[in-house]
């Protein structure tokens, strides 16, 4: 016999409120499954004294690690970046402009070829 609404929606809200209990005293999900209590107060309970005898302690922080390196508290934003980028790229003395014979000049033409005569 298939559980009717109502029951379906009895146990989503025992589960819900053993999965709150749980979480507050610091119990993963699936030791949250594990507390026994029809009333949120005997869950609560029922969920601190399971915590202390794993030694569950509070609720474990971000696990993520946080920011790392030299690079911690560096300057962020477009000038901290064109700063960063003329450091890397410093500024060089331009180019002369090229003569009019180096305009002309064959780009594939070698400078160290030279032709023998025949005599």
């Amino acid at each position: 016999m298939e559980p009717t609404t109502e029951q379906e929606l009895a146990q989503t809200r025992a589960e819900l409120a053993r999965l709150r209990a749980g979480l507050a005293a610091g119990l993963t999900p699936d030791q949250s499954t594990r507390l026994q209590g029809s009333t949120p107060e005997e869950l609560k309970a029922d969920a601190k004294a399971f915590a202390a005898e794993l030694g569950a302690g509070a609720p474990a922080g971000n696990q993520s690690g946080g920011p790392r390196g030299g690079d911690v508290d560096a300057p962020t934003g477009v000038a901290a970046g064109a700063a960063a980028y003329q450091r890397k790229h410093p500024k060089r003395e331009p180019r002369p402009a090229p003569t009019e014979a180096e305009q002309r000049r064959n780009p594939f033409q070698t400078a160290t070829y030279n032709m023998e005569s025949s005599r």
